[in-house]
């Protein structure tokens, strides 16, 4: 039987992210290295584990990273967005309804060049 594996884009200032996720150990690869070798500051290690954090699946799936462009923190955030995109499109979990990342942010959504985009109907939050 075929493993499934998700995938997902995400991208941050010039930077881009191809993310395949895929039930496992929480091995994280990026560009074939692992997490500790690819980024040496712990903030960018924070900030690529980040969305497993908040969804409480850290330790599920394993994650394979293509990034290229931009600096150190573009391509950890651009994996962020890319593993942030997955989880909340519900394919490793429907029946699971995810937190929110923040609470000032009550529907997710793409960044944009001008900031986040907000659902009108909560213009004034």
């Amino acid at each position: 039987m075929a493993e499934k594996v998700f995938y997902a884009t995400g991208r941050r200032k010039t930077s881009v992210a191809r993310v395949y996720l895929k039930e496992g150990k929480g091995s994280v690869l990026i560009n074939d290295q692992t997490l500790e070798d690819y980024f040496g500051r712990e903030t960018a290690r924070m900030i690529v584990l980040q969305p497993f954090q908040v969804t409480h699946t850290q330790g599920n799936f394993d994650t394979k990273v293509n990034v290229q462009g931009g600096g150190i923190s573009g391509q950890a955030g651009a994996i962020r967005h890319g593993r942030w995109r997955h989880l909340r499109s519900g394919r490793c979990d429907p029946s699971r309804d995810y937190p929110r990342p923040h609470p000032n942010q009550p529907r997710f959504s793409f960044p944009t060049k001008k900031g986040w985009f907000r659902h009108p109907r909560s213009a004034c939050g």
